[in-house]
Order: structure tokens, then C-alpha cells, then sequence
């Protein structure tokens, strides 16, 4: 009897070490991840990960593990691809239905955005400019969508290009909006990430759209990184996912978002199986019942109507997009930058 229980102790303490060493060493990693590498069941997993972040060695996110503290590492691809699958799917349908046809838009790298671009393949006369492989790679057979890619230096662990010459290749461009994900989002920092280059990029990506759309699941909230990429004052709109009941710190960050001017969508658990507007499903819009808009309160900044370029009506000159894929094209400048309307929304 005693060398059963010394076993299994035994078992659990080498099961959580094991635990320990991966995620320090992607970062984060799903619990479906490190089931399949210990050898166990995901339930297990998550009581192993629960014991090591009550002696602070890593914190839970939902569907995961990663490392402890506000300012978290970058993880790869691989092991983002794999957490809040669910929520990032109902996240990229509720966005697709803010893009109408002939739109100019750009659209940064991630997962998140990777899921969008799935999406928005079958919006007809839509340009998307990207330094994204991956969003790229999703709409490369949609034959109604024009692909500009930005030049730039190929960064394997999230494949996207960074770098001056992607930052080069974007001046001068105006677009309706931008849709960007990132490592966390907090209402006093904004959106960050984890490293250097691919914030300045995203941060040249914002300065070519009138709008900012910012898409985070709720694992993202109240998570500080090193590198800010949107303040909050330049953030448009946020789509994300309802927290779940217990997580207090998501739901606080959404309410300061929220009191700083940033119009939350928040997508139900409907969104992610029905249609969405562009989205892979077909076109009808996402109903009322599977998503929440949360509007800035009264006397705070306010953000832009979607499909507007600035104050005073949309895009002028036909369609809203036709005007805009010029601009992509021949590369006229700006009359105005984000910076410079986020004065105007308050």
C-alpha cells in the first residue's frame, strides 16, 4: 500500500516536471499538448497544471498552460494554433461580418487572424494587404480577393514578414480598417506583443487604416507583453469571446476597455457554427442572439462607424472600397493618419 502511493507520487511529480519543462520552453502549450506528451488524460493534465500554479511555476489560460507573470514570452505557431480553438473560430466569424464588399482592409499575422482570412475568402472585390504567409495561404485560391503582400524579412515561428522592408512597403497605403491580433491586451497599455519586430510592423500596419479592429479571445485580457503595438486610444472596435463566469480578470479588463471608449462585439457561443457575413458559411448576418456589442458609455472617446473613413461620412467616390484599392495600388498618400483622427473619437 505505501509503495503504491510512493509511485504514484512519484509518477505525478515527474509527470509535472515534464509539464514545467515544455511550457517553459514554447512558453504555452495546450493541455491537449501536454496530454499527449505525458501520456495521459487531458482531466489529469489540468489538475498537474492547477498544483504548479498554486506554487507559482506557470499560470492556466484556457485550454493551456503558459509561463507565469504579466510580461509573458512569444510562443510558436504550433503551440498557439492549439489553444482556445473554439473561441478564436466564433471571434473570426463575428469579424468577417464588419467587411463589405470592394473593401480594402489589412490584416496582420496570427492565428486569430489566420481563422478571419479563412472568412473573408468569399467576400467579393475585397483587397487584403498582409505580412502574414498563413492569411495569404488562406485566401490564394479565392478568386474574387486581391492579395498584397508586404516585402520584408520571413520570420519562421509566426510566419510573417517584418522587418524595415515590410515596414517600407506600407508607407503611403490607406486602407478602411486593420485587423490585428496580438500577445495580451490590457486597457492601460493596449494591445502588446512579445517581440520587437513584429510590433513594429503592426504598428505601421495601424498607421495605414482608418480603423483599428482589434481581435482577442479572452485568454488575451489583463496579459501585459513587452512590446505595445495599438494604444487604447487608437483602438476602434475589440471582437473577442465571453469569459467564463469564474474569470474575474477577463470581465474587469472588458469593463475598463469598455470605459475608455473601445467598442466591444463579443461573440456567443452561436457564432462560431452559423453564418456569418463574407464568412465560409454564406451570407446572411450574424443575428442579434449570438453576439453582444458593448458601446463605449456615454461622454467617452467614440470610436468610428464601421465602413467610415473619418467624420463626416464614408469613403467618398463610389463604392467603399473603390477609392481605398486605389490607394493600395498606386500608393497615394494619406490625408490623414490613425493618430491623427484618434483626437477627433474622444
Amino acid at each position: 500500500m505505501v509503495v503504491g502511493v510512493t509511485v504514484g507520487f512519484v509518477f505525478a511529480a515527474e509527470r509535472r516536471q515534464l509539464i514545467l519543462e515544455m511550457v517553459r520552453a514554447n512558453g504555452a502549450v495546450s493541455l491537449r499538448e501536454l496530454a499527449r506528451v505525458v501520456q495521459t488524460s487531458e482531466v489529469t493534465v489540468r489538475r498537474d497544471v492547477r498544483a504548479l500554479e498554486a506554487e507559482g511555476l506557470l499560470d492556466r489560460r484556457h485550454g493551456g498552460a503558459v509561463l507565469p507573470g504579466g510580461f509573458t514570452r512569444e510562443s510558436g505557431f504550433p503551440q498557439k494554433s492549439h489553444l482556445a480553438t473554439a473561441e478564436k473560430t466564433a471571434i473570426a466569424d463575428l469579424a468577417a461580418s464588419f467587411v463589405e464588399e470592394g473593401e480594402a482592409v489589412v490584416v496582420g499575422a496570427g492565428t486569430t487572424t489566420q481563422e478571419l482570412a479563412r472568412r473573408l475568402a468569399r467576400v467579393p472585390g475585397l483587397t487584403v494587404v498582409t505580412n502574414s504567409l498563413l492569411v495569404a495561404q488562406a485566401l490564394a485560391h479565392a478568386n474574387r480577393v486581391e492579395v498584397v503582400m508586404t516585402g520584408g524579412t520571413l520570420r519562421g515561428s509566426n510566419y510573417a514578414l517584418v522587418g524595415s522592408g515590410a515596414e517600407q512597403s506600407l508607407q503611403g497605403l490607406r486602407v478602411s480598417r486593420a485587423f490585428l491580433s496580438g500577445s495580451g491586451l490590457t486597457a492601460e497599455r493596449g494591445l502588446s506583443t512579445s517581440n520587437m519586430l513584429s510590433a513594429s510592423v503592426d504598428r505601421a500596419l495601424v498607421q495605414a487604416a482608418a480603423e483599428v479592429v482589434v481581435l482577442a479571445d479572452h485568454t488575451k485580457l489583463g496579459t501585459d507583453t513587452m512590446f505595445q503595438t495599438v494604444p487604447t486610444d487608437v483602438i476602434t472596435r475589440l471582437v473577442t469571446d465571453d469569459p467564463p463566469p469564474h474569470d474575474d480578470r477577463a470581465a474587469t479588463e472588458l469593463q475598463a476597455l469598455a470605459d475608455q471608449g473601445v467598442h466591444i462585439s463579443v461573440a456567443g457561443p452561436g457564432v462560431g457554427s452559423g453564418p456569418a457575413s463574407g464568412g465560409v458559411h454564406g451570407g446572411d448576418s450574424v443575428s442579434p442572439a449570438r453576439r453582444r456589442d458593448v458601446p463605449p458609455l456615454p461622454g467617452q472617446r467614440r470610436s468610428l462607424p464601421l465602413g467610415h473613413d473619418r467624420p463626416g461620412g464614408p469613403v467618398q467616390g463610389g463604392p467603399p472600397g473603390a477609392q481605398l484599392r486605389s490607394a493600395v495600388s498606386l500608393g497615394e498618400q494619406p490625408t490623414a493618419r490613425v493618430a491623427d483622427l484618434a483626437p477627433r473619437r474622444r
